[in-house]
Parts: structure tokens; sequence; C-alpha cells
């Protein structure tokens, strides 16, 4: 079986909310952690609209540095990782502990 079959698409917010809850980034600094991550960085036109989204929502906020924009968490982008990351905890949880 191929890895590249299963491209985790529907991971990219929380990824994005997991890497702002480490560090304030660039949408580039983004977009090059999770390419190391998943080998492959995404494109301009995957990541903006994701940010636009969690923008929009109310879960990170941008602020102008240079030529780039800075993005970090909110309280409510916070909790949201928070439960995230607790959800995903105990829905996927079993899959690290099976050994596989």
């Amino acid at each position: 079986m191929s890895m590249n079959k299963c491209d985790m698409r529907g991971m990219l917010s929380f990824h994005i909310l997991w890497l702002l809850s480490r560090s304030s980034m660039s949408g580039e600094e983004l977009a090059t952690e999770i390419g190391k991550r998943k080998g492959e960085k995404p494109k301009a036109g995957t990541i903006y609209p994701a940010l636009k989204d969690l923008r929009n929502k109310g879960m990170i906020k941008g602020e102008k540095n240079g030529k780039s924009i800075v993005y970090s968490l909110t309280p409510d982008g916070r909790k949201t990782m928070k439960y995230a990351v607790e959800y995903f905890c105990r829905a996927f949880g079993d899959i690290f502990r099976s050994g596989q």
C-alpha cells in the first residue's frame, strides 16, 4: 500500500492549531513545518484558506510583521486546541498503543 494514499487532508486545521499552540508563525512557516511532518509542503491555495477560516471562527489572530502576517492562537483557539487534543487521544489513542 502506498503511503501517499492517506493524505490526512481533514487534519489541516488541527495541525495548524497544534503548531500555533507551540509558537506563533507566519503562513510560510506553518506550511514548512507541516511539510516536514507530512512529507509534502501544502500549497498557498491550501494553507491560506484554512488560516482565513480559523481566523473567521475566532481561533487565531494575525499581526502584520513586515511583509508577512504572524498568526497566534486566541483564548478560544487555545480552548479549542485543548478539546481537540483530548478528543484525538480518545478517538485514536488505542491505535498508538497497539504498536502498529
